[in-house]
């Protein structure tokens, strides 16, 4: 891409090509530590995905682009269900007997959902909305991503009023929660 910045549009395939290889290395991989923070990271980026697009992109994409209302209550049905998903897996643990089976069932269902997404949300916004006010989009899921929370909250709301509410405690609360997890790892390596 020299010459040209990156669009809000290109931002979010960037992140679903990361959440599909995330998806593959997590299942590939057997029990145990490597297994586990792969996971980790999987989560922390579906989590600050799906609130970046809650918060930016969806509220343009609704107002914005032909059916958009329909097209984003679609997606957010999607989305509600998988985090509903990827909580009860964050909570079941890695090596949990039945989590590869239900990581299996969620990686096809976020696979379909990214197809739809791309297919209907992301090529509506590429014709329907000016670049410039793409690449500011970008910019904007970025900071949105700073102040995201690192897990899946499925009780916290779905709306992008909701996430600028709850997110920013929840992301302190996750970070919190992610260093002292990250700090007891570190004292059973010892």
């Amino acid at each position: 891409m020299a010459g040209k910045q990156q669009d809000v549009v290109d931002v979010l395939l960037d992140q679903h090509s990361q959440i599909k290889s995330l998806f593959s290395r997590v299942a590939s991989e057997p029990k145990g530590t490597q297994k586990r923070e792969l996971f980790q990271d999987l989560v922390r980026l579906l989590a600050v995905h799906e609130t970046a697009e809650e918060e930016v992109v969806h509220p343009v994409a609704r107002r914005r682009i032909d059916s958009g209302e329909q097209v984003v209550d679609s997606r957010r049905k999607e989305e509600d269900q998988a985090k509903r998903e990827l909580a009860q897996l964050y909570d079941m643990g890695v090596d949990h007997p039945e989590f590869n089976a239900k990581l299996a069932k969620l990686s096809e269902a976020v696979a379909q959902h990214a197809d739809r997404e791309e297919a209907e949300e992301f090529r509506s916004l590429r014709q329907q909305v000016p670049q410039e006010q793409l690449v500011r989009m970008a910019g904007a899921v970025r900071a949105a991503e700073q102040t995201a929370p690192t897990r899946p909250h499925p009780h916290s709301g779905e709306s992008a009023p909701a996430n600028l509410l709850a997110g920013p405690p929840l992301a302190v609360f996750d970070r919190i929660r992610d260093a002292v997890r990250d700090w007891r790892e570190t004292q059973r390596v010892r």
